[in-house]
């Protein structure tokens, strides 16, 4: 995808000449910039004009906003699966508005877009400090999710009624596109309400980001699935352990828990398709020569395989038939075939890991992502989420963010290290297409 600096553009309310009340020693300007292009491949995909900086605006305080503090109340919504770090954004959120801009009429909206709609009834929550002070500890999100389209006018109806003058979504994609559709109905009928995305994605799918949150505690917490499946299968003569792990169309969690936990021998992706026969054939020969295996497959892999889907969820996601299941019997299928003994455990964490609190490093990344989210919308920032680039924390246009998705690139040196790691071409070229350009 060709960019340009008018790509990163975030959209503004207004003039902020209202003096903050944060006490900060680090304002940001708002020429202020992190560089998009970094290295020579991202230079080729950018439409660079001479002197022309592509990069994201720099989130963080400025030391004018454009809203009044004592005539502003604020909302919070959370959609979508539950992910870790959920509660520690909400609270990061009211406790900045609190705290740094002396804003008490923050409101949870509950389950989702639909706490925003007149058809469901639910009332909003009266987020203070000592509502979320403990929040951070627990799993899921205190303001409950949902998921499902609701009507964008009636959302923007009772965002005015409410007089509510930012709105914090905190959500993946779907989230994303209906945050976008939200601003897009208020910039319609001219409000002045700002609309501001904190992106939540356990995969780590949301492009033009380098993290999302809850990410790392996916990685870590299904370090513990691979650990013993790994103990399972090399307890037992021709011992298999196979764990289905988070990924619908990014396979960043199997590919991170693979790197990150080396007892994995076989690591099966979205953006990858392999050939089964092949796969089972480069299985046979590891237990022949290792005596074990350790299988790692993300959620969406091999769906080609199983064959479309014709089901879908409450947001119009197709419904993926369940690869680890697949798996598992094709695995003791083909073994049985061949007159060979092999005991597999199938291990599958999914509900397990994504219900869990965020740990100590998600924890510091929720926390800098509420502050930021609540600067950006204190400034009169609309329509955008607040992102992570190069080490900086930044903001993003929804449009641009919800344009492609972020995948593992099979060409890449990520996917490149799991190969080296786990050794699965070895044996047998399994990987459709894939070994020959390697």
């Amino acid at each position: 995808m060709l960019l340009n600096a008018d790509d990163f553009n975030v959209q503004k309310l207004g003039q902020c000449n209202v003096h903050t009340p944060l006490v900060s020693t680090q304002y940001v300007d708002d020429e202020d910039r992190v560089m998009y292009i970094s290295s020579k491949k991202d230079f080729l995909l950018s439409q660079q004009k001479d002197g022309e900086i592509i990069g994201f605006e720099m989130a963080g305080p400025r030391s004018h906003i454009y809203f009044d503090p004592s005539k502003l109340r604020c909302g919070i919504v959370t959609y979508g699966g539950i992910c870790p770090g959920l509660n520690d954004v909400i609270r990061a959120i009211v406790l900045s508005l609190h705290f740094h801009y002396n804003i008490t009429d923050v409101y949870g909206f509950l389950y989702g877009y639909e706490g925003l709609s007149s058809k469901y009834r639910h009332k909003p929550v009266h987020l203070t400090p000592s509502y979320v002070g403990e929040i951070h500890t627990i799993g899921g999100t205190v303001l409950g999710s949902s998921r499902g389209p609701q009507d964008i006018a009636d959302m923007v109806d009772n965002l005015e009624r409410m007089n509510i003058g930012i709105l914090f979504t905190i959500g993946g994609d779907g989230t994303l596109r209906g945050a976008q559709s939200i601003s897009e109905e208020i910039a319609r009928r001219g409000l002045k309400i700002s609309v501001i995305g904190i992106p939540k994605t356990i995969d780590n799918d949301i492009s033009y980001l380098h993290e999302s949150f809850g990410f790392k505690t996916a990685v870590a917490e299904a370090g513990t699935s691979v650990y013993s499946a790994h103990v399972e299968a090399r307890g037992i003569p021709h011992g298999i352990g196979l764990v289905k792990l988070m990924g619908r169309h990014s396979g960043f969690i199997a590919t991170y828990a693979t790197l990150a936990f080396s007892d994995v021998n076989f690591c099966l992706i979205p953006e990858v398709p392999f050939s089964l026969e092949k796969f089972l054939e480069a299985l046979r020969i590891r237990l022949k020569n290792r005596g074990h295996a350790v299988i790692v497959v993300a959620e969406g892999a091999g769906q080609d395989i199983l064959g479309s889907s014709s089901k879908h969820d409450a947001s119009g996601n197709i419904t993926f038939q369940d690869i680890g299941l697949f798996l598992k019997d094709a695995i003791n299928n083909y073994f049985n075939g061949i007159d060979m003994e092999v005991s597999l455990k199938y291990i599958d964490p999914s509900y397990t890991i994504r219900s869990m609190p965020a740990n100590p490093q998600d924890s510091v990344f929720c926390l800098l992502l509420g502050h930021n989210a609540v600067h950006a919308g204190m400034a009169g920032r609309t329509n955008m989420l607040v992102g992570f680039w190069n080490g900086n924390f930044t903001h993003v246009p929804i449009p641009l963010a919800v344009s492609r998705r972020n995948q593992v690139d099979p060409h890449g040196r990520l996917w490149g290290s799991v190969l080296e790691s786990t050794g699965q071409l070895d044996d047998i070229d399994f990987i459709d297409g894939f070994h020959q350009d390697f």
